[in-house]
């Protein structure tokens, strides 16, 4: 039985590609008492190097859950905390209230969440605002940008 975070945030990448990413980001997430939850299938191993590189030592330290599907995920989480991180959305992630608890979810960095996903929990959407001039900002920069913006929302209730 998986004990969900009340305090920490979660962040959840959904079949990521590229190793040094998400080793970025499970040393953002030990950072930032964070867990990370990573949906299979990956694009690699876990005893990657490159994984490892980028987490450098502070892998060992990171609150790691694997899933085997999203529906796993979404067994141990109300939906409610569940935000969707996406470019196709017009949900400002400025304009949403986040608490101790909440889960972001990623997509692979090729191609983002699947549609039938978006679709089926639009309400529960949210983007990074940027300009028309790319297409998408770096997985590991987006979830920082995320991360922070929900962690700034709740240090300032403090």
């Amino acid at each position: 039985m998986i004990k969900l975070q009340t305090t920490g945030l979660n962040i959840v990448l959904y079949q990521p590609e590229i190793p040094a990413n998400t080793g970025n980001i499970g040393r953002l997430c030990v950072g930032t008492n964070s867990r990370l939850h990573l949906i299979k299938p990956f694009r690699f191993f876990l005893d990657d190097k490159s994984l490892k590189r980028a987490g450098l030592d502070y892998w060992k330290d990171l609150d790691l859950i694997i899933h085997e599907s999203l529906e796993g995920l979404l067994d141990i989480a109300p939906i409610s905390k569940v935000f969707f991180c996406t470019t196709k959305t017009g949900y400002s992630l400025w304009n949403r209230f986040f608490y101790p608890g909440d889960f972001f979810v990623f997509g692979p960095e090729s191609k983002g969440l699947p549609e039938n996903i978006l679709e089926k929990y639009f309400e529960q959407c949210i983007s990074i605002p940027m300009t028309s001039n790319i297409r998408s900002i770096n997985l590991s920069n987006s979830v920082s940008i995320v991360l922070y913006e929900a962690l700034r929302q709740i240090n300032c209730e403090n």
